[in-house]
């Protein structure tokens, strides 16, 4: 029987960061949790991590599509998504949520969907470095351990 996990040390691995600068303070917190766990974790060199900054979440996709074309083992995508009291939430979490969901498969490339979808800003806050930990920490290991079971599964 073989059963495959995933390790985290992956030290010349080249990724990605998709960040949005809209909701930048809490955003800034999911960066940072990502990059401390992806150099101390994973021991992935400063020169083989690239960061993007991007408007707002919605032009996520785009950058992430483009991204897969290039040389990366995984990307990241960053981002908070505030409920308000219109329907713009709905249509903004749904698209990046399918298109980065549908590029990653069509890629066969670990995109990591590290983007908060939360009802007030306290929720968000909570998810970025408080009471409920760092999501940009759990995307960081995320994307470390899908890159090194890609890769075993590749050497079957």
């Amino acid at each position: 029987m073989k059963i495959i996990e995933g390790k985290i040390l992956s030290p010349k691995s080249k990724i990605a960061i998709v960040v949005s600068r809209f909701n930048k303070s809490i955003n800034n917190n999911l960066l940072d949790g990502a990059l401390n766990t992806l150099k101390r974790v994973g021991q992935v060199k400063d020169d083989n991590i690239t960061i993007v900054w991007v408007p707002g979440a919605y032009e996520i996709p785009l950058i992430v599509n483009i991204l897969s074309l290039k040389k990366f083992d995984a990307i990241i995508a960053l981002a908070t998504i505030i409920k308000g009291n219109t329907s713009h939430f709905e249509f903004i979490s749904s698209s990046c949520s399918s298109e980065i969901s549908s590029i990653s498969i069509k890629n066969s490339l670990p995109i990591i969907f590290g983007i908060l979808t939360t009802n007030n800003i306290e929720q968000a806050i909570e998810r970025s470095g408080t009471k409920l930990g760092n999501k940009g920490i759990d995307a960081a290991l995320s994307a470390l351990e899908s890159i090194n079971i890609i890769k075993y599964i590749k050497n079957i």
